[in-house]
């Protein structure tokens, strides 16, 4: 570490310096567009900071209020979060999670892949990401997709599907909404907010829409994506029931690979734990890219039969 850190210090919201804050993300090593103060202003429902070493290294700490209790969670869109700056270190790491106050009864939360480290204190599991290097040329790069990723691509070109960009996100949106509430307590909250962050990297040209539709000009699959720190996040994607036989959401991707390759950037799938999706997306190339999470209960002992 460049400077002995000095103790965190808790910082309310309403406190924190943001144009400090967002400066520690943009020079992070680690930094990652969920950290910046608009995202995490937009997507959580309240947010607080440990900062130390006026702003050299900083963690912000999302949390709500349920039964009187405050508690710490991941918000939707919000992959992962942690501590941030440079030269982390296993000591960093416990330094944080040993000053996050007390009055946080249950903590549910996923740190960024540079906080992994083995803690006697705090017992982390991993969770997977998956990333795709884009510094090759396309021809390359689709040397590594899988046979049948290979014969899904061929498929969709054969029908004469073809990409758009700048699709409707409110068409995005309505398509993704329907799988994501099969399995996650998303709200039409949380996807207005995320709606709201794309108008504003729209703006900066750090956001876009993709979508591919058939001959009829039917949207079968598409996606949002965010750019920040060398990386494109895939935000939010979302499939039309017809898109399975049709191979539409493998040449979705591909085409976006095509558009970047042989640039210095990173594609972030955003995960998955989920075999399928892994599956998915380990068929581009994606190697894995671990990070941890990490669940705490110091809830009182009646609360805590509830929450097993």
């Amino acid at each position: 570490m460049r400077n002995a850190p000095t103790s965190p210090i808790y910082i309310k919201n309403k406190e924190i310096d943001r144009v400090k804050w967002d400066r520690c993300i943009s020079r992070s090593s680690n930094g990652l567009i969920y950290a910046y103060s608009f995202y995490l202003d937009s997507m959580s429902r309240h947010w607080d900071a440990l900062i130390v070493n006026d702003y050299e290294w900083v963690m912000p700490l999302t949390w709500n209020r349920k039964m009187g209790i405050s508690y710490l969670y991941q918000p939707f869109f919000t992959a992962s979060l942690g501590i941030f700056g440079n030269d982390i270190t296993a000591e960093l790491v416990k330094y944080f999670l040993e000053n996050i106050p007390v009055k946080y009864k249950y903590w549910d939360i996923s740190l960024n892949h540079s906080n992994l480290f083995k803690l006697e204190r705090f017992k982390f599991f991993e969770r997977t990401n998956y990333i795709l290097p884009l510094n090759q040329n396309f021809e390359k790069l689709t040397r590594s997709f899988s046979q049948n990723h290979a014969r899904n691509i061929s498929k969709a070109t054969r029908q004469n599907l073809y990409l758009e960009k700048n699709i409707s996100t409110r068409k995005i949106i309505e398509q993704a909404k329907l799988q994501l509430k099969e399995f996650s307590l998303i709200t039409d909250t949380d996807l207005n907010n995320l709606n709201k962050v794309y108008k504003l990297l729209h703006a900066k040209n750090k956001a876009w829409s993709y979508g591919v539709l058939n001959a009829e000009g039917q949207l079968l699959s598409s996606c949002i994506l965010f750019f920040s720190h060398k990386r494109i996040y895939y935000i939010l994607a979302g499939n039309h029931p017809d898109s399975k036989s049709s191979g539409s959401s493998h040449y979705l991707i591909s085409e976006i690979i095509r558009e970047f390759a042989g640039q210095d950037l990173v594609f972030d799938f955003e995960g998955s734990d989920v075999k399928s999706i892994a599956k998915f997306y380990a068929g581009f190339g994606a190697r894995e890219e671990k990070y941890p999470a990490l669940k705490l209960n110091r809830l009182p002992a009646l609360l805590k039969l509830f929450k097993k």
